[in-house]
């Protein structure tokens, strides 16, 4: 499983997880929405995604906002679960209304 660092963290989030960024040996990403009906259903479509890729993000929701951390936790590193799980939650970002 290959790790990721600050220096090379953009490179592998590409173009299409451009909102996270480095902090402390995570990936981090603050999103918000027109309300809290909407984020926590954003919410929950994130957690059928990371069941399915079996990697599960830290976060917190306030009212409209959530904040998501990633790095896996078994390997004390940002991997490539963190940054697949990175692009599939700002794909869905993107895409929701």
């Amino acid at each position: 499983m290959k790790h990721y660092t600050a220096a090379n963290i953009a490179e592998a989030l590409g173009t299409h997880a451009v909102d996270w960024q480095w902090d402390a040996g995570c990936i981090k990403t603050e999103l918000e929405f027109k309300d809290f009906k909407t984020a926590f259903a954003f919410m929950s479509k994130v957690a059928d995604m990371a069941e399915k890729l079996g990697h599960h993000p830290d976060w917190e929701n306030s009212y409209n906002r959530i904040g998501i951390s990633l790095r896996t936790h078994d390997q004390n590193a940002v991997t490539t679960l963190d940054v697949a799980l990175a692009k599939h939650i700002s794909m869905l970002y993107s895409s929701h209304p």
